[in-house]
C-alpha cells in the first residue's frame, strides 16, 4: 500500500504540496509554543551578579493560598514585591561548615545627574563587598571609601566618567556628590543592569533598609559541592521562610520577576497553540477533503477494478501519514527559530524579562511531530472514509460534485459547539464583570468557529443563494456562470470558506476585544481620577518628605502619595489590587463613593474595602501584602465597588514599606476651587525645580502614560492574531490555490464553448468574491458571538468599542488573498490553448 501511495503522490503533487504546507506550518508553530511553554515552565536565567557563586539564599517568593476544597493542594502565586532576609542570616550562614564567603547584597536605585536633570536612570547601586559575587574586579583606582562610589565599566564608559571625577548621585530621592574611586570590570556573565558599588555604610543608608537584605550569595571552600553544601545551610536555616537556590535556580533568585513573566509566558503558549492545532485540525482537513473530492472519479475508477472500501482508506491514511512524518520532520529547525523569534518580540515589548532564556528541548519536538501526525490521522480518517463511500459506478459519470455532506458526527460536533458557544456566552454576560470577562473569549470564539466550520457547506449555500442576484445583477454574463458554478460546488466553495471564516472571526474578535477591553480600563481609570497634577518619579520613587512640602503649595485642595501593589484577603485564592493612599488628601484626589466611615481615619492599621465583601466598620481582617507580609487591619471606611475593577485602599506609608523600592511612585494633587490646573503645575514646577528625576504631568498626560502600560498587553494580544492570522492567511491561499489550479480542464472546456479568456478570468473574479463574502459574513458572526457578551460584561454597551477601519482593513485583507489566491492560478490555467487544457488531465 505504501508503494501505491508513493506512485500516487508523484502524480498528484499539487494536492499533497497543499497538504504538506498546511502541516509543515502548523507543526512549526505548534513546536515553537512547545518551546515557548517549556521555557516559561523552566524559567531559565542565567545569573549575573551572582555567577561566581556556589549556592544563593533568598526570602521565599511564592505565597500559597488555602485551597477552596481542603482536599486540593494549595498552588503557590509569586508574590510581586522583593521578599527580604533578615541580615542576622548572614551570620548563620557564615557558621555553616563548607562556606568559604558568605555576603548579603542589597540593590537600589541609582540615577544620574548632570546638570540638575537625571542622565541615566538604569544603574543599581549595591555594597562594594557584594561585588565579590560575580566577581567583579577593580580595573582602575581603589575600592570605595565612605563618600566615594565605584562605577562598573559599562555605565563609566557610557557617561565618560574616570577615576577621580566627581558625579551627583540620586538615591531615595535625594542628590548626593561622591567621588569615583574607581572602575570596577564586570565579569563576563554580566550584560544587564550597570551597577555603582558604595562602601558598606553608604548603601546600608541608601537602601534604607536597616536590618535586612536581598539575598546572600555564599561561595563554598575549595572541594565542598553545591548540593551538599545547599542541604547544610537548609538544615541551619530549618523552619525560615527561606529559598536555597543552586545552578541555573540562582538566576530566578537575582530576578524574582523572572516567574511573574513566565506565568504569562506559558499562558501564551497555551493560547497561541491551542489556537494553531484547532485550525491546523480544519486546514488540514479541508486542505485532504478538497483532494479527495478532486480524486473522487480516480478513487472510483480502483473501486471498480477491484479495490475493497478498506484498501481504498488504507491508501488514503498512507498517503496521509506519509506527507504528515515529511512535513514535521522538516518544520522541527524552523519551529525552534519560530519559538527564539517570538520570545524576543515579547522580551522587546516587555512581557518576559530580556533574560529569560529560551529552551527548546526534545519534548516539545515530541509534541509538536505528535500534534502534526495526530492532526493528519485525524483528517486523514475523515477524508478516508469519504473515500471508502466511493462507488464503481461513479467512474463512469460526473459524480465528483458532492452533494451528501452533512453526516452524523458533522451534526454531533456542530450540535455541541453550538451550545457551548450559549453557554459560555450566558456565563460572559450574567456571571462576569469588567476586565475578567475577557477569559471566555479565546475559548467562545473557538467553539463558535468550530460549530460554524461544522456546517460551513450549509451555510454556504444559504449565503451563496442569498448574494447570487447581486452577483449576476453585476457581473452580468460572467456574473450568471460564477452564480451556476457556485450553486454546483457548494461543498467545495465551504472549503474555502471555512479558512477564512477563521481569520476573520478570530482576528475581528481577538482585536476588537483588546480595543474595548483597553476603553474600559481607560474609562475606569479616569472614573477613579479626581487628581488635577501627579508627581512622578523617573527613577523609581519620590522622597518621603515631598508630599507635606506639596500641601504648602498655594492652590493646592488635596495632595495624597499613590502606591500600587498586590496582594490577596486571609482566605482568598484570588489576589486584589493594593492601593496606598494618604489620610490627609486621600478624599480629595480618589473618586471612590463612601457607604461607611471615612478616609480621613486610614492611618495606621486602617483599611478602605468594597461593601461587597460583607464587613462593617470597625471589624477586624488580615490582608497579606505583596512582599508575604501579613497584617492585621481595622476597617475604617466602606464603598461601593466598581464592578469588575476591584481594588482595597490602605496607609500609603504601610503599603509602601511593604514594596520593592519602599518609595512612593506618585503624588496625585488636587487644586483648589476657582485654581487654574496650569498655573498649579507651574508652581509645583517650581517647588520641584532643584529635585531631579521628579516629573509634573497634567491629568491627560496621567491618561496617556496608563494608556501606554496598557499597550504592553495588547501588543501581546496583537502578536497572538498575527500568528494566528499568517497560519489561517497561508490556509487561505493553499486551498483556493490547489481547488483552482485543479480547474485547468474545467476552464479549457468553457473556453471551447465560447467564452474568452476575459470572460473565465472575470467569473473567476466573481466566484471569488462570492467566496470572500461568505467568509467574511460567517467570520463576523463568529466575532459577534464571542464580542457582543463581553461588551455587555465590560462596558454594558451591545457594541465594542474601537476604529471601524480595523474590521475594514481584515475584510479587505482577506478578499485581497482570496481574489489573488484564485486569480493567479487562474491566469496561469487559462495561458495555454484550450484544446489541451480540455484533453489534459482532471
Amino acid at each position: 500500500m505504501l508503494r501505491i501511495a508513493l506512485r500516487t503522490m508523484r502524480f498528484r503533487k499539487g494536492g499533497f504540496a497543499a497538504t504538506f504546507i498546511a502541516l509543515f506550518f502548523g507543526a512549526a508553530l505548534v513546536m515553537a509554543c512547545g518551546g515557548l511553554l517549556e521555557t516559561g515552565v523552566r524559567t531559565d536565567v542565567a545569573p549575573q551578579r551572582y555567577a561566581a557563586t556556589d549556592v544563593v539564599v533568598t526570602g521565599d517568593q511564592t505565597y500559597a493560598p488555602p485551597p477552596t476544597d481542603p482536599e486540593d493542594d494549595a498552588e503557590s502565586e509569586p508574590l510581586p514585591e522583593r521578599v527580604r532576609l533578615d541580615a542576622s542570616v548572614v551570620g548563620t550562614i557564615r557558621g555553616v561548615p563548607g562556606v568559604a564567603l558568605a555576603e548579603g547584597d542589597v540593590s537600589f536605585p541609582v540615577g544620574l545627574v548632570r546638570a540638575g536633570r537625571v542622565v541615566d536612570s538604569a544603574p543599581l547601586g549595591h555594597s562594594w563587598a557584594s561585588g565579590r559575587l560575580a566577581p567583579y574586579t577593580l580595573g582602575a583606582g581603589a575600592q570605595p571609601g565612605p563618600g566615594e562610589v565605584v562605577l562598573d565599566r559599562t555605565m563609566a564608559g557610557a557617561n565618560a566618567i574616570a577615576v577621580g571625577d566627581r558625579v551627583d548621585l540620586l538615591a531615595r530621592g535625594t542628590t548626593g556628590t561622591f567621588r569615583v574611586s574607581g572602575i570596577a570590570e564586570p565579569p563576563a556573565a554580566v550584560t544587564g543592569t550597570p551597577a555603582v558599588f558604595f562602601a558598606g555604610a553608604d548603601a546600608d543608608r541608601l537602601a534604607a533598609r536597616p536590618g535586612s537584605v536581598d539575598a546572600v550569595g555564599v561561595l563554598a571552600a575549595p572541594g565542598v559541592d553545591a548540593g551538599q553544601l545547599a542541604e547544610r545551610i537548609g538544615a541551619a536555616l530549618r523552619g525560615q521562610p527561606v529559598t536555597i537556590s543552586t545552578g541555573n535556580d540562582r538566576g530566578t533568585a537575582e530576578f524574582p520577576e523572572a516567574p511573574r513573566g513566565s506565568e504569562g509566558l506559558i499562558a501564551l503558549a497555551g493560547v497561541i497553540g491551542g489556537f494553531a492545532i484547532l485550525v491546523a485540525i480544519f486546514v488540514v482537513a479541508g486542505t485532504l477533503g478538497l483532494s479527495i473530492q478532486h480524486r473522487h472519479r480516480e478513487l472510483a475508477l480502483l473501486r471498480a477494478i477491484g479495490t475493497t472500501p478498506r484498501q481504498l482508506r488504507r491508501m488514503v491514511l498512507t498517503e496521509a501519514f506519509t506527507v504528515a512524518v515529511l512535513a514535521t520532520a522538516l518544520a522541527c529547525v524552523p519551529g525552534v527559530l519560530l519559538g527564539g523569534w517570538i520570545l524576543d518580540r515579547l522580551a522587546g515589548l516587555g512581557a518576559v524579562p530580556a533574560l529569560v532564556v529560551f529552551h527548546q528541548g526534545w519534548l516539545p519536538m515530541i509534541v509538536g511531530t505528535g500534534v502534526g501526525l495526530l492532526t493528519s490521522l485525524v483528517a486523514g480518517l475523515m477524508a478516508a472514509r469519504r473515500a471508502g463511500r466511493t462507488r464503481p459506478v461513479e467512474a463512469l459519470s460526473d459524480a465528483a460534485t458532492q452533494r451528501r455532506w452533512l453526516g452524523p458526527m458533522r451534526l454531533l460536533f456542530a450540535v455541541l459547539g453550538f451550545a457551548g458557544g450559549l453557554a459560555l456566552a450566558i456565563v460572559t454576560v450574567t456571571v462576569f464583570d469588567g476586565s475578567i470577562a475577557a477569559s471566555t473569549a479565546g475559548p467562545t470564539v473557538m467553539v463558535w468557529a468550530v460549530a460554524l466550520a461544522m456546517i460551513a457547506p450549509g451555510l454556504t449555500k444559504v449565503v451563496g443563494a442569498l448574494l447570487r442576484p447581486v452577483l449576476r445583477g453585476v457581473g452580468g454574463n460572467a456574473g450568471y456562470l460564477a452564480m451556476l458554478n457556485a450553486k454546483a460546488r457548494t461543498v467545495r466553495l465551504a472549503a474555502a470558506v471555512t479558512p477564512i471564516m477563521f481569520s476573520v472571526g478570530i482576528a475581528t474578535a481577538m482585536i476588537y476585544l483588546q480595543t474595548t477591553l483597553a476603553d474600559a480600563e481607560r474609562e475606569a481609570y479616569t472614573r477613579n481620577l479626581r487628581a488635577d497634577v501627579v508627581l512622578a518619579s523617573t527613577t523609581g520613587g519620590l522622597p518621603t518628605d515631598l508630599v507635606d512640602q506639596v500641601r504648602r503649595v498655594p492652590g493646592v485642595a488635596g495632595a495624597s502619595e499613590f502606591v500600587t501593589s498586590t496582594g490577596f484577603v486571609d482566605g482568598d485564592t484570588e489576589s486584589v489590587p493594593l492601593q496606598g493612599v494618604s489620610a490627609d488628601g486621600a478624599e480629595q484626589t480618589t473618586s471612590i463613593r463612601l457607604t461607611g466611615g471615612t478616609l480621613a481615619d486610614l492611618r495606621g492599621d486602617g483599611v478602605a474595602v468594597p461593601a461587597e465583601l460583607g464587613v462593617s466598620v470597625g471589624d477586624s481582617m488580615r490582608i497579606r501584602l505583596g512582599d508575604g507580609a501579613s497584617v492585621p487591619l481595622r476597617v475604617v471606611a466602606l464603598f461601593a465597588g466598581d464592578p469588575g475593577y476591584p481594588r482595597i485602599l490602605l496607609p500609603a506609608e504601610l503599603l509602601v514599606s511593604h514594596t520593592t523600592n519602599g518609595l512612593p511612585a506618585q503624588i496625585m494633587v488636587r487644586a483648589g476651587a476657582g485654581v487654574d490646573p496650569a498655573a498649579l503645575r507651574a508652581a509645583l514646577r517650581e517647588l520641584t525645580a532643584d529635585r531631579p528625576g521628579v516629573a509634573v504631568a497634567d491629568r491627560d498626560a496621567m491618561t496617556a502614560a496608563y494608556v501606554r502600560e496598557l499597550q504592553v498587553g495588547a501588543s501581546v494580544n496583537y502578536l497572538l492574531v498575527g500568528l494566528i492570522m499568517m497560519y489561517t492567511a497561508i490556509s487561505v491561499v493553499n486551498t483556493l490555490v490547489m481547488a483552482t489550479s485543479r480547474r485547468r480542464r474545467e476552464l479549457g472546456l468553457q473556453r471551447l464553448t465560447g467564452s474568452t479568456r476575459g470572460q473565465v478570468l472575470r467569473m473567476m473574479t466573481l466566484e471569488a468574491i462570492l467566496v470572500a463574502a461568505v467568509g467574511i459574513l460567517l467570520g463576523t458572526l463568529v466575532s459577534t458571538t464571542t464580542l457582543v457578551p463581553f461588551s455587555l460584561a465590560a462596558t454594558d454597551s451591545v457594541w465594542p468599542s474601537g476604529p471601524l477601519w480595523i474590521y475594514g482593513a481584515v475584510v479587505g485583507v482577506a478578499t485581497v488573498l482570496t481574489v489573488a489566491a484564485t486569480l493567479l492560478p487562474a491566469w496561469f490555467a487559462t495561458r495555454g490553448r484550450p484544446a489541451e487544457a480540455a484533453a489534459g488531465p482532471e
